[in-house]
């Protein structure tokens, strides 16, 4: 059912859509090649089973770790969508 001025099915292309554009960004950000022995950012070595596991791994896991928990704080995109976060 559509609301106001949209067509049927409108929300849901635009789910459809916001779901495309985060399955691509995250293959684009998954490592290919081959995996480094130390890790780029610490210098620490990689584990080999890190590296079968994760072919192209260029970090160890605490930098992994480190680097992903500061692109979260850092999306910047209202996903709750209710008036309270977008006040914030």
């Amino acid at each position: 059912m559509a609301g106001g001025w949209s067509r049927d099915g409108a929300v849901q292309d635009q789910i459809d859509a916001s779901v495309a554009d985060a399955v691509q960004q995250a293959r684009s950000k998954l490592a290919k090649g081959e995996s480094a022995v130390h890790c780029e950012e610490c210098d620490c070595v990689i584990p080999e089973k890190r590296r079968q596991a994760i072919p192209g791994v260029k970090l160890c896991i605490a930098c992994q770790s480190a680097l992903e928990k500061q692109e979260v704080n850092s999306s910047g995109i209202n996903r709750r969508g209710s008036k309270d976060s977008q006040l914030r």
